[in-house]
């Protein structure tokens, strides 16, 4: 079998057969990567759902896959006895799609038995010879540990494994970098690649990243919601782009540099922080500082497990363990104030984190969650507040329409302008951005960036900008702080750091990311 053709791929609501995706025509060649790509909302993952039949229940499917002569229409027997085996899906999400609560061992000795009927000791030799092969470390005893120990690189691969354990001939790899540093998601790429070349692999690989999938993919469609505008080798549309849509795309990964601003006076200094995690072997952070201005944006950068997202939160004091050091707001220790004082000094403070759709109550409207902050720092009453969050909403770009929804009714980049409005609720004067823009497209990244940089100079905000993202970082920040090992390693103008990098791993992070556009 050497190519798997789509055919005629639709998806529509179930209650009133509105057209959400297609008709959507795509073929897989033996040991060939398609990329798909697109905006967030485009289809894309929609795609890979409906080609394996798993679309929510309010959703349906139709359209046929073709495997040489044979015709499988979606949803037949035939069609499941294809996937898991033949046809593989690597969802997003690791950590949600890995059971907490069993071992990754157990986890990945029961596919092998359910999808090529191993007896149990052949499947834990089987899942051990996967895991190394993976390029896992000390496979037996990994197998043994549970998701949540081991790293967002370590359970990307341990979600191949268990992709892999059907053995099949093509995988759809559904963004399987967007939640990783640069260096981890090329590296990502490049087995997935492998897999491909050795295995003979047809790899559908989903992406909103063109820069990593322009490096791998032979062949890339362009979707926008839910048709496909374009389709080529993947040289030959990057170069010489067909599709308007195309070419906002290409522009919109080439991120300008900030606007100039005047830095004030110092509002945040962080001294000596060091931080141990209970039962934790080694810190998590040694002797870390900065300072940080008015009207200024320090980027906080490093590769997953730097520590750079534990020295936003200690100095949040959001965590448990034993904390060292001096982490002072317009000379206030925050880690020594008390608790009436910390309430107090928070509402200085205004968080966004990475993800906006688990950090939005879904039970919630927008009203409510904007306004919460309000309720709780103000005595403003509910009509006051509404019309606070009025105002809130035009600063970031949306309207009225917006007040009585509910998170989920929005896209992600519109999630994490709602998350920004109500960071901004109480008038903070700090601003701490945890990885806000790692998950989202190019053109929604852009989007965000713009925003924060208007509202840094608008509001004279000092904003941390806490990320794995160097292009990010070079488009927001007037200052660099490069971590590695718990420590801030190099630190500077940004236009300093980049042109001279001293540090190892700012020489590293520089390397990490491919060349923008392939030759």
């Amino acid at each position: 079998m050497n190519a798997l053709s789509v055919a005629g791929l639709e998806a529509h609501l179930r209650a009133n057969g509105a057209r959400l995706l297609g008709p959507i025509d795509l073929q897989l060649d033996a040991g060939r990567c398609l990329g798909l790509v697109g905006e967030s909302g485009s289809g894309k993952s929609l795609t890979a759902l409906a080609m394996m039949d798993l679309l929510p229940s309010g959703l349906i499917a139709s359209g046929e896959l073709q495997v040489g002569d044979t015709r499988i229409p979606l949803g037949s027997d035939a069609h499941r006895r294809l996937r898991g085996r033949q046809l593989a899906w690597m969802p997003q999400d690791a950590l949600a799609s890995l059971h907490p609560m069993r071992s990754l061992g157990a986890q990945l000795v029961e596919s092998l038995m359910a999808l090529r009927g191993f007896n149990r000791a052949a499947a834990k030799a089987e899942s051990l010879r996967l895991l190394d092969q993976l390029e896992l470390p000390a496979p037996a005893q990994l197998a043994m540990r549970f998701p949540h120990q081991i790293s967002g690189g370590q359970r990307q691969r341990v979600n191949l494994a268990l992709t892999l354990a059907g053995d099949p001939t093509w995988l759809i790899a559904d963004e399987p970098t967007s939640a990783l540093d640069p260096r981890l998601a090329h590296e990502m790429l490049e087995l997935l690649d492998r897999l491909r070349r050795e295995r003979g692999l047809g790899l559908l690989l989903i992406s909103h990243d063109l820069p990593l999938l322009g490096a791998f993919a032979q062949s890339v469609a362009i979707l926008r919601r839910g048709d496909c505008v374009e389709f080529g080798e993947t040289t030959q549309v990057f170069r010489s782009p067909s599709h308007q849509y195309t070419r906002e795309l290409l522009a919109a990964d080439a991120l300008p540099a900030p606007a100039p601003g005047v830095a004030g006076d110092v509002l945040v200094s962080v001294q000596r922080l060091s931080l141990r995690y209970p039962r934790a072997p080694a810190p998590a952070l040694r002797d870390a500082g900065f300072e940080l201005r008015r009207g200024e944006c320090l980027a906080l950068i490093g590769e997953s497990g730097s520590g750079k997202s534990s020295l936003g939160r200690a100095l949040l004091r959001l965590l448990r363990g034993d904390i060292q050091g001096r982490a002072r707001l317009d000379g206030e220790d925050l880690l020594t104030a008390s608790r009436p004082r910390l309430r107090a000094l928070r509402r200085r403070i205004g968080v966004v984190f990475q993800d906006p759709f688990a950090s939005l109550d879904p039970r919630q409207r927008i009203v409510d969650v904007i306004g919460e902050p309000l309720r709780i720092h103000t005595e403003l009453d509910a009509a006051a507040r509404r019309q606070r969050v009025s105002a809130l909403l035009a600063q970031v770009g949306l309207d009225d329409a917006a007040l009585d929804r509910y998170p989920h009714q929005f896209s992600g980049g519109q999630r994490q302008r709602i998350a920004i409005a109500r960071a901004l609720a109480a008038d903070p004067d700090l601003l701490v951005c945890d990885e806000a823009v790692s998950a989202l497209d190019a053109q929604h990244r852009a989007g965000i960036l713009g925003l924060l940089d208007r509202l840094k100079r608008e509001r004279r905000l000092a904003l941390l900008f806490i990320t794995h993202d160097m292009a990010a970082a070079r488009a927001l920040a007037e200052r660099i702080a490069v971590m590695h090992a718990g420590e801030v390693v190099e630190q500077g103008a940004m236009s300093a750091v980049l042109t001279n990098p001293r540090h190892p791993a700012t020489r590293a992070l520089l390397a990490g990311r491919p060349a923008t556009r392939p030759a």
